[in-house]
Formats: structure tokens, sequence, C-alpha cells
């Protein structure tokens, strides 16, 4: 072979390994596309972030930005620019899915489109095809078994004489955290429709109400700082305390357990709605479902196979436990929080 024959083969093989690299790079499926999602931030973007971003990312090139802020804030945002929307993606609990559907600016998310939907459990998905739940979240009745001794059982148990000022509930202005006033109703006879009954036991438990907790992290200072013994708090809050060494127990109601659910929307007019079923796809499936319970002990909204050592701290890990979970009507709930909100500062305040 003549020198100059055989450099051109040896040079045309190295370009051509160096641009295998390149080539396969973008022979990926969503190479170069980068979908918007608002974010909720800390610990719960980031858990996203690892089990559902990267996996996307490593098998179709897809990159994912999250941009953490206020989901209101965002929501108007959204809405304010339908046109041009800001988001390709769109996570927001169940009391937000009313505006989005209002608006419509969101696409229903049809099995065709996202297999994994199959998995959904029944009673999680509240809005028909808009929306995958992908997490879920109870508020229940709480207390530090460090000077509580006999077990509360109930929302209701909150107006126990042994509790005199020492218990906290969120403030009435609060949608989802106020969720305890349901139980309140229903378990005194009363209803969504009749919040009478909620309205008396709150009243009956006014001496043992030390504080309406503005903020999470509020509450959970007062219960770290053992200022509190008992109220109504989040789940994955109460484990979180948990982890920090104060001895708080979930309680969970036989009557029922009031929670809400993580949604994640696709949103009309995206340029990139098969990426964004992508996402959808994978955060239904047993590596993305588990990343927010694994981070923060907030429930699975699918039929993901728990792991021994996460199922126990969860409320819902079980079929009879998860039949626990109530129905409900978010229009009339979000209807009526002006008339919570003025009775619950007015029983608390007087």
């Amino acid at each position: 072979m003549q020198r100059r024959t055989f450099l051109k083969i040896a040079t045309a093989a190295a370009a051509g390994a160096l641009a295998a690299p390149f080539v396969r790079a973008q022979s990926k499926k969503f190479a170069g596309v980068t979908l918007r999602v608002n974010g909720f931030g800390g610990a719960w973007d980031e858990a996203l972030r690892k089990s559902v971003v990267a996996p996307l990312e490593e098998k179709y090139g897809l990159k994912v930005q999250f941009t953490a802020g206020s989901t209101s804030a965002d929501l108007i945002k959204l809405i304010a620019n339908k046109d041009d929307p800001p988001y390709d993606l769109f996570m927001a609990d169940s009391p937000y899915m009313i505006e989005l559907l209002k608006a419509g600016v969101v696409e229903k998310i049809r099995e065709s489109d996202v297999p994994n939907v199959k998995r959904i459990l029944p009673g999680f998905r509240e809005y028909g095809d808009f929306g995958v739940p992908f997490a879920v979240s109870s508020v229940v009745p709480v207390y530090n078994s460090k000077y509580i001794k006999q077990p509360l059982t109930s929302y209701s148990d909150i107006a126990r004489s042994d509790l005199a000022a020492r218990v906290v509930i969120p403030a009435p202005t609060l949608d989802t955290a106020t969720l305890y006033l349901l139980g309140l109703a229903e378990e005194n006879g009363g209803s969504i429709s009749n919040m009478e009954a909620a309205f008396k036991a709150l009243a009956a438990a006014k001496p043992n109400i030390v504080a309406l907790a503005q903020a999470t992290v509020a509450e959970m200072q007062m219960f770290q700082n053992e200022e509190v013994y008992a109220g109504i708090f989040w789940d994955g809050r109460a484990h979180e305390l948990r982890t920090k060494g104060v001895p708080i127990v979930t309680v969970v109601p036989p009557n029922g357990v009031y929670s809400v659910s993580a949604y994640m929307n696709v949103i009309k007019r995206t340029k990139y709605p098969e990426a964004a079923h992508a996402f959808a796809e994978q955060l239904l499936s047993d590596v993305g479902m588990l990343a927010i319970p694994e981070a923060l002990r907030y429930g699975v909204t699918t039929d993901v196979k728990l792991p021994d050592d996460l199922r126990k701290d969860l409320l819902f890990n079980s079929p009879e436990r998860t039949a626990l979970k109530k129905k409900i009507d978010w229009e009339r709930w979000i209807a009526d929080r002006s008339t919570r909100i003025e009775r619950v500062n007015k029983i608390t305040r007087t």
C-alpha cells in the first residue's frame, strides 16, 4: 500500500471514530429537546430529577428544566400566556386541577399515549383523562408518644381533655391542610354539604388549640420544640419528624383519610407532546413512582410493589389502607373556602 493511500484511509478511520459518539448522541429520540416544568422545589424536584429525568436523558437524550415557585403564581402565569405557554408540563395538587380545566390549558392523557396510566389505582384519578396523579399526601391526626400515652384514633380526638393547651392545627386559609374539617364533619354526622358538625367539634377542641399554623415549617418547629404534643399534620412531615428524633405517631382514622394528590399535566400547545408523554410514562414506572415516597414518604398512586423498608413508613401501604382514602368534591370544597375561614377564625379567636 502506498504511503499516501494509507494516510487517507487512516485519516478517514480516525474521523469516523471521533464522529461516532456524536452520531450516537444525535440518534437519541429526544436529543436537543428540553421540557419546561414548574417545580415544587427542594427534595421534591430533586427526587424527580434522579428517578424520572436522569433515566429519560440516558435513554432518549431528553432534558428537563424545573423552575421552582408558587403553584398559584405559576398557574396565573400559565393561564395568562396560554397561547405561548411557559411550560410543557405542569405539576398541580388536586384543587388546582379545577382551575387548569376551567382555563382549558391542559390536554387529556390517554392510555394509548402513556401505557402506564393503566397502573393507576382506582379512585386516584379524579379528573377523568386529565392529568396523572403520581403522589398522594394525607392530612391526619398526630401525637407525641413521649407525652400522650392514650393513643389518638380519630380527627375528633383533638378535643380530648388530656390535650389541654397542647394542640396545633393548620390555618384555615390552606385548602388542602384543612381537610381535617371534613374529617371532623363526617365523624360527627355531617358532610361537605353540612359542615356545622365540624365547627361544633372544633369549638369543643378550642381549649386545646394553642396555634393555627400558617406554614408547615412553623408546625414542624412547634413539634420539635415540644410546644405542642398533638395536632393535625401531613403524613410525610410526620415521618420527617420521626427521622429527627421526635416520637410522632401517625394516626389512621378508621372512618376514612382525607388526602390530596399531586398531578402531572401535559400543556396544550406544547411543542413536544411525545416527549411530554415519555415523561409521564417514566413518572408512572416503578422507578419513577417510588421517587417521592423514598424521598418524602408520601404515598404511591399505582400498583407498584413497595419495598418492605418503605412500606412500613407509608400510610397507604395495603389495599385495606388505600380503601380508606375518601373521595372529595374539590369544586365544592374550594367554593366554601371563605365560609370556612370565617367560621374557624371566629371559633378560635373568640
